[in-house]
């Protein structure tokens, strides 16, 4: 990205007599605004609630492990004491390990059906990019252009493209 700014910057140095128009496209909110980016979202969205009920469900479980060795500690022996509170450490140390598994696992997903998406998107971009006459497209997000004396917003032209080039 650092390559991309220095390449506009010594364009703009360069070719002072030239008209550089930029064009500027915020990559993340086209994804989440695509129909089809609408479509992963939810699908994680829903992937992401069934491990979420089966991490509470466990934790629910363990939070009455707990209250029950609370209640019960006063008559246990030391032996038996230990044992539980061990028990009850490894279903924690368990549920911590099963959370970041699901969470990796979520972003694996979520990078399997992005990064196709971004090639369409990439594409689309291009596309629109030429159409609109800009020399050179930025993603607005990560490489927010501070002053470029002409300029071109493409996000709502790009996901309207994006739209109707793809059902």
């Amino acid at each position: 990205m650092k390559k991309i700014l220095v390449l506009v910057a010594a364009m703009m140095m360069s070719a002072q007599t030239m008209a550089i128009v930029v064009g500027k496209v915020d990559v993340q909110k086209v994804i989440l605004s695509v129909n089809e980016g609408k479509k992963i979202k939810d699908k994680l969205k829903k992937t992401f609630e069934e491990k979420q009920k089966i991490l509470k469900k466990e934790e629910d479980k363990i939070r009455k492990m707990q209250e029950d060795f609370k209640k019960q500690s006063l008559v246990m022996n030391e032996k038996a004491k230990e044992t539980k509170q061990r028990e009850i450490q490894e279903d924690i140390i368990k549920l911590q390990q099963k959370t970041a598994g699901y969470q990796r696992e979520i972003q694996e997903l979520e990078q399997k059906h992005k990064k196709p998406l971004f090639e369409k998107i990439k594409a689309v971009i291009n596309t629109v990019s030429k159409a609109a006459g800009v020399d050179i497209t930025i993603e607005s997000a990560t490489a927010p252009i501070i002053y470029a004396k002409s300029e071109k917003e493409l996000t709502d032209d790009v996901i309207a493209a994006y739209n109707k080039k793809h059902k």
